[in-house]
C-alpha cells in the first residue's frame, strides 16, 4: 500500500515545504500526496511532483484533510505552521493537529521533526546484508 502523505505549509513556511519535497522528491514519489491550496501548486509546479489539491487552509483545506484523516485515509502529516504570524484559521488548524492525535497519526509541525519522519517511510532493504 502506497503511504498517503498530507503537505501543508503557512505562507511563510511554503519555501521550506518547497525546499524539504525537492529533498526527498525521490521518495515523494513513491507515495500518494495530498496538500493544501498554493503548497500543493508549489510542489506540482517546482518540485514535479503529482499532488491531490484541496482548498487553502484558510478556505476549508486543512478540514478537508482533516476529514479524510478521520476516516483513515492519511497515515502521515507535514504541516509546517508558522508560530509567528496570526493565523485567521487557528481553530482549523487546531482541529487538524488535534485529529492527527485523536487517529494516531504522525504529524511533523516543523522542520527539524518533518526530516525524522522522512527518514523513517525510506524503505530499508537496502540494508540487508
Amino acid at each position: 500500500m502506497k503511504k498517503r502523505i498530507a503537505l501543508i505549509a503557512h505562507d511563510m513556511k511554503k519555501d521550506d515545504m518547497v525546499e524539504l519535497a525537492s529533498r526527498h522528491a525521490d521518495m515523494l514519489r513513491q507515495c500518494l500526496l495530498v496538500a493544501t491550496g498554493t503548497t500543493g501548486k508549489r510542489l506540482h509546479d517546482e518540485v514535479g511532483l503529482t499532488v491531490e489539491r484541496k482548498l487553502s487552509g484558510p478556505s476549508g483545506g486543512d478540514l478537508q484533510i482533516g476529514a479524510e484523516l478521520a476516516e483513515g485515509k492519511v497515515d502521515l502529516v507535514i504541516f509546517l505552521r508558522d508560530p509567528m504570524t496570526p493565523q485567521p484559521h487557528e481553530p482549523d488548524i487546531n482541529a487538524l493537529v488535534r485529529a492527527c492525535d485523536v487517529h494516531n497519526v504522525p504529524c511533523a509541525t516543523n522542520l527539524a521533526s518533518a526530516e525524522l519522519l522522512l527518514a523513517q517511510l525510506v524503505p530499508h532493504h537496502h540494508h540487508n546484508k
